[in-house]
């Protein structure tokens, strides 16, 4: 009885190293078809980690404005004025999400640049008692000079906002002892510090800013706030606010009135959803470019070697030896294609943010899914080609011209 020949099974190893001798014998060809594919890859690299820079530039530039911010205060309908309480930071500060609060208060006095104007006279600017975190909590900025601190918050020192520093034409705080000064009530309060703009809180912008401890000493102020501003986290923020009327004066919830969101929160949220349709968009244009060129590459090395796959089937090889060569093949190109493609992505995306001086954010999707998306594309575009020179029989592939 005679024994039966079965074709030799080709391992893993064996069938990735004849993958590599398919392109290593053709160079040329494997780096320019590699070329395409890696500038599909960058391209979806680019187009993911150049929008997702300038995305987290707009979103920083948002939050820098206060999106996340809320202002409570007393219902102003109601003919007797609710107090909310002296100790109104302490009690929000303990809601989960809030990460920052401050307290100002009306001082019901009168600014103005010298004693011998009429006490009458109106700038049309607030003295406001502050708490000490208002800068932090409203994302505020010292323009020139120094925010109020524990040192100088009870002696008669003054913060002003900007608008208030440009009507009282003091607009920077000189260096040195000699300090601009102001006339609150019936004394002088020296000027330590000019703000910046704040867009998200004019109010702060409109008004002189005194410590608390000041304004009970010098300006005869009871001591209960008039609005309370809160940071909590965005995601939180809507819940933040239902909660605060209550937590500041339980007993009627209703006369406390919180602010809604900014317009600045909807238009970040917004931006987030537009530029995640943006990336899926482009993402999958790049893929299907690069897609397309293994396949082509793969089809034309098919036609090109119709004589050395006619050699291996008349030696022995089987169809799904064929087939996984040139699959094998087709991987390896995309793959190859896939890691020069993101180290380029990466490399074009670092400079050009760099150059708008932006904070560098490349996905990590864009990074890890740019080699694997490579790969999957060269499974899918090289099936076709794999199938074909498969089918060829040994006659047909040695006869082929």
């Amino acid at each position: 009885m005679t024994d039966q020949l079965h074709p030799a099974r080709l391992s893993f190893g064996d069938m990735f190293r004849l993958g590599l001798l398919g392109l290593s014998t053709r160079k040329m060809r494997a780096a320019l078809s590699a070329l395409g594919i890696s500038l599909g890859i960058a391209t979806m690299v680019v187009v993911t980690g150049i929008p997702a820079s300038s995305q987290r530039a707009l979103m920083d530039e948002l939050t820098s404005l206060g999106t996340n911010m809320l202002r409570a205060q007393p219902a102003q309908r109601q003919e007797t004025p609710v107090l909310l309480p002296e100790a109104s930071v302490g009690m929000v500060e303990r809601i989960g999400p809030v990460t920052a609060a401050a307290a100002v208060a009306n001082t019901h006095t009168r600014v103005r640049r010298s004693d011998r104007l009429d006490p009458s006279h109106s700038s049309d600017l607030t003295v406001l008692a502050s708490s000490l975190g208002l800068l932090e909590t409203v994302n505020g900025q010292v323009q020139s000079g120094r925010f109020l601190t524990d040192a100088n918050a009870g002696f008669p020192v003054v913060v002003l906002g900007y608008v208030a520093a440009g009507r009282l034409g003091i607009d920077r705080i000189p260096d040195g002892d000699a300090k601009p000064a102001v006339y609150i009530g019936d004394r002088w309060f020296t000027v330590v510090g000019v703000l910046g703009p704040m867009p998200l809180a004019p109010d702060i912008e409109r008004s002189v800013l005194v410590g608390w401890d000041a304004a009970r000493k010098e300006l005869r102020f009871d001591g209960h706030p008039t609005v309370v501003y809160v940071k909590a986290h965005e995601e939180s923020i809507e819940d933040v606010r239902r909660v605060i009327p209550a937590t500041l004066y339980s007993e009627v919830p209703g006369l406390v009135q919180v602010s809604r969101p900014s317009d600045a929160l909807a238009a970040k949220r917004a931006t987030q959803n537009s530029y995640a349709a943006l990336f899926l968009g482009l993402a999958g244009v790049a893929l299907l470019v690069g897609g397309v060129g293994v396949a082509n590459t793969m089809v034309i090395s098919v036609l090109e070697r119709r004589k050395e796959i006619g050699l291996r089937r008349a030696l022995g090889a089987t169809r799904g030896q064929i087939r996984g060569q040139f699959l094998t093949e087709a991987v390896l190109l995309s793959g190859l294609g896939g890691l020069v493609g993101t180290a380029l992505g990466v490399l074009a995306t670092f400079g050009y943010a760099t150059a708008q001086a932006w904070p560098t954010v490349i996905p990590a999707t864009a990074m890890t899914g740019g080699v694997l998306a490579a790969v999957v594309v060269g499974i899918v575009a090289g099936l076709y080609p794999s199938i074909r020179a498969a089918r060829l029989t040994p006659t047909q592939a040695l006869s082929a011209q």
